[in-house]
């Protein structure tokens, strides 16, 4: 039913045209890619902002974004995989929205949705899993946002061109924009690689980097450049890289086969090489976002590097390396010593700025 509904993002809009956002932009960050019929402004990001933050987008009223995507977590929610608002456990992990204007591919394995407006439409109306639960029910959406004193403003002020601007498409147009403006370089790490604080970064993590970036541990080749992943997409860019990995997390078989439950983009494709390949997530901020993995199955990031060093947990377990896995995935050797540095160097990537930063919180969590 929400495929039917994206059509409706390909409609056209008049020529008013509000404020323009302006960009923050961090050091070394490109131009985001914004799509030409949802151009950035501060009023659109400032209703995203409600919206993203407001349970009445769920069904029963107990969820908004913000639950499987908390501030404190990165935009990740803790869990070892997404609760819907009915109480249905999904089968995976909820991913960080850190930078997420860059991201090509914007879950685990799909590859084909084609941007974030299109996404938002997925946890508002999807059915398989149940996430916010109001498939079917667009009217009770848009009757409990025009009930609200605040919105018809809001989103009057935000689409100035639409005869009238409360519509499921101006609905998901403004999260979209909202989650462009979420953008995390403030770290350690960028402070020293980028502002040239050289202080930035102890000793520790300063060896680890350079374990990072070892093709010795090859932990760059798939969590590589500003986004600390191997899919991205920006301005610059003709084309976006969109990359899938197995890091043979599971071995049911011994022939690389993943359990029925989750068997990753194999979904998507029936090509029996994709089995168990899932998007490389983008590690800023990692140490905030436990548990791990497309299923949350690892607990720390010590126990990520043991999957890594192993092999691949399968490995780890007694099994056998897979026939199918990434060809960066091959496993290696640390002392305590580097394990602690590289260690060191992933809780630099946590920008802490980013994590409070009021732009990004709740503007209804004092409001009556």
């Amino acid at each position: 039913m929400y495929l039917g509904l994206s059509l409706l993002l390909a409609t056209g809009c008049g020529n008013t045209t509000p404020e323009p956002y302006e960009w923050k932009l961090p050091a070394g960050f490109p131009d985001p890619a914004v799509p030409e019929d949802n151009p950035m402004s501060t009023a659109k990001v400032e209703l995203g902002r409600y919206l993203f933050h407001d349970k009445r987008l769920s069904a029963n009223g107990t969820q908004s974004c913000a639950s499987c995507h908390r501030q404190e977590y990165a935009f990740t929610d803790g869990r070892t995989t997404a609760l819907g608002s009915t109480g249905e456990h999904h089968r995976r992990n909820s991913m960080s929205l850190a930078n997420v204007a860059y991201a090509a591919s914007l879950t685990w394995v799909n590859p084909v949705v084609p941007g974030l407006e299109a996404q938002a439409l997925v946890p508002i109306f999807g059915e398989h899993p149940v996430e916010l639960g109001l498939a079917g029910q667009e009217e009770l959406l848009l009757q409990r946002l025009s009930g609200d004193a605040r919105y018809p403003k809001l989103f009057a002020k935000a689409f100035p061109e639409q005869k009238q601007p409360v519509s499921v498409v101006s609905v998901v147009r403004a999260i979209a924009a909202f989650e462009r403006t979420l953008l995390s370089g403030g770290s350690p790490y960028d402070r020293y690689s980028y502002r040239g604080e050289r202080d930035a970064l102890s000793v520790s993590a300063k060896r680890g980097m350079r374990l990072f970036f070892s093709e010795r541990l090859k932990c760059f080749r798939c969590h590589q450049g500003f986004a600390f992943t191997d899919s991205v997409k920006h301005k610059l860019m003709v084309f976006p890289e969109i990359t899938f990995h197995n890091t043979n997390l599971y071995n049911v078989d011994g022939h690389g086969a993943y359990p029925a439950t989750d068997q990753g983009l194999v979904e998507f494709t029936g090509k029996p090489e994709d089995m168990g390949r899932y998007l490389a997530p983008t590690l800023r901020n990692i140490a905030v976002t436990a548990p791990y993995m497309h299923d949350g199955s690892i607990a720390t990031l010590s126990e990520v590097i043991d999957h890594y060093a192993a092999g691949g947990r399968a490995s780890a377990q007694g099994g056998a390396l897979s026939p199918i896995q990434s060809e960066f995935v091959r496993g290696f050797t640390l002392t305590a010593q580097e394990k602690q540095d590289l260690l060191t160097f992933l809780e630099a990537l946590t920008d802490t700025e980013f994590l409070m930063e009021p732009r990004f919180s709740d503007p209804l969590a004092s409001v009556p």
